[in-house]
C-alpha cells in the first residue's frame, strides 16, 4: 500500500517540503555537493522514497511545484493508460490489431497483411515491425522526421514495414507510442488528457500536468509530459505497490506485473517490458533489479522492488553525451548504497 506520508504530499503544497523528515547521511550530502558542482551536468531535482517514506528530496532548479519535462518517461504513463482502458473494457486487450481502430482513416500507405497484423502489444514492447528506429537517423520512422509533419498519427500509420526477418525485433520507436494516443482517443471517445485526468491523475491527486501536443492537438503519449517531481514519485510508488494508491486501486495488479516483466531483450542486463526499461544494476557485491521510466536528458523514475524504494531524478541534460551515464552514476554510486544499507 502507499503510506500516507507520500499520499499526503499532494495536499500539502510547496511549503510542505520542510515538514518531511530526511535521512541525514554523508553519502547523500556528498551527492548533493557533486550535483551542485556540476559533476552530473544540469540535474534539476532528486526525490527518493523507501518503504513509503521520503528519505531524500532536493531541488537544484525551481522548487517542489516546478513542472519537469522528463521527455520519454511519458511512454510509461501511456502504458498505464492502456492498462486502465483494458480494465474498463474500452480496449479489448493487448492482442487487438492496431489498425482496427482506424478504419475511418484508411487507406494507409504500405498497407498489407503484415501491417494489419501489428497489435497493441507490439507497440507496448517496441517490436511492431514498423520501419521505425529513433536510434537510426536514416530510419523513415525516426521521431525527428515525425515532428516535421502536420499529422503525427498519420505519420505513424503510414510507415512501411521492415523485412520479415526483422519482425518482432526490439526497435525504439516513439511514433508507435504516439499511435497509442490515437488508439486511446478512438476507443474511449475522449481526449487522452481527459481520460488520463479522470482515471489516473485525479484519483492520485495529481494536478496541473502539461501535455506536449501534435499540430493536430493530439496529446503526445510518446514524450514531453510535464509533471512535478513528487507526482513522478507517486507514479513510481503506484507501480511498486502493484497498482494501489492509498486505499484505492488505480491499475490492475496483473497489468503492473505484466508491464514490469521482460518481453524483449535490449542489451546485456537490459530488457523491455510494456514501455518500461528493465535493468539489473550493480549494488555493492550483488545486483538490484530496477524498472525505469526513462527519458532524454537522463531523466529517470526508478522502481526498486527488492529495496522497496522509488527514485526520481530530473535533468535538463537534453541530448547531451553522457546524460544517462550521469544519472546512472548518481543512482549506483550514491543512492543504492544508502538504500541497501
Amino acid at each position: 500500500m502507499l503510506p500516507s506520508v507520500i499520499a499526503s504530499m499532494h495536499h500539502a503544497g510547496a511549503g510542505a517540503v520542510a515538514t518531511i523528515s530526511h535521512v541525514k547521511n554523508e553519502e547523500l550530502a556528498r551527492l548533493d555537493a557533486e550535483v551542485r558542482r556540476g559533476t552530473f551536468g544540469r540535474i534539476t531535482s532528486t526525490v527518493t522514497a523507501q518503504r513509503g517514506r521520503v528519505v531524500h528530496e532536493v531541488y537544484f532548479d525551481g522548487d517542489v511545484g516546478t513542472l519537469r519535462n522528463t521527455r520519454s518517461a511519458t511512454k510509461s504513463v501511456a502504458g498505464m493508460l492502456v492498462g486502465i482502458a483494458i480494465e474498463r473494457g474500452d480496449l479489448p486487450g493487448v492482442g487487438a490489431p492496431l489498425f482496427s481502430f482506424f478504419e475511418d482513416l484508411a487507406p494507409f500507405a504500405h498497407d498489407g497483411a503484415a501491417k494489419r497484423a501489428v497489435t497493441l502489444e507490439d507497440l507496448l514492447t517496441m517490436s511492431s515491425g514498423l520501419d521505425c528506429d529513433d536510434g537510426d537517423p536514416e530510419s523513415p520512422g525516426n521521431e525527428e522526421l515525425m515532428y516535421e509533419t502536420p499529422d503525427w498519427l498519420r505519420f505513424a500509420l503510414d510507415l512501411p514495414m521492415r523485412s520479415m526477418a526483422d519482425q518482432g525485433i526490439w526497435r525504439y520507436c516513439t511514433a508507435g507510442v504516439t499511435a497509442l494516443a490515437g488508439v486511446l482517443e478512438h476507443a474511449t471517445r475522449q481526449p487522452v488528457e481527459e481520460f488520463a485526468r479522470q482515471h489516473l491523475f485525479a484519483p492520485m491527486d495529481i494536478e496541473g500536468v502539461r501535455w506536449f501536443r501534435s499540430p493536430t492537438g493530439l496529446a503526445q503519449t510518446g514524450g514531453g509530459l510535464e509533471m512535478r517531481s513528487r507526482d513522478l514519485l507517486a507514479l513510481g510508488q503506484l507501480m511498486l505497490d502493484e497498482g494501489v494508491h492509498g486505499d484505492r486501486r488505480i491499475l490492475p495488479a496483473d497489468w503492473v506485473r505484466t508491464s514490469l516483466a521482460p518481453h524483449r531483450r535490449v542489451a546485456d542486463a537490459t530488457d523491455y517490458g510494456y514501455l518500461w526499461w528493465l535493468r539489473t544494476l550493480p549494488s555493492g557485491s550483488t545486483t538490484t533489479r530496477a524498472a525505469m521510466m526513462q527519458g532524454n536528458g537522463g531523466n529517470k523514475v526508478v522502481v526498486l522492488p527488492e529495496l522497496e524504494a522509488v527514485v526520481v531524478i530530473t535533468s535538463t541534460n537534453f541530448s547531451t553525451q553522457g546524460m544517462h551515464e550521469w544519472t546512472d552514476a548518481m543512482l549506483v554510486d550514491y543512492l543504492l548504497p544508502v538504500l541497501s544499507g
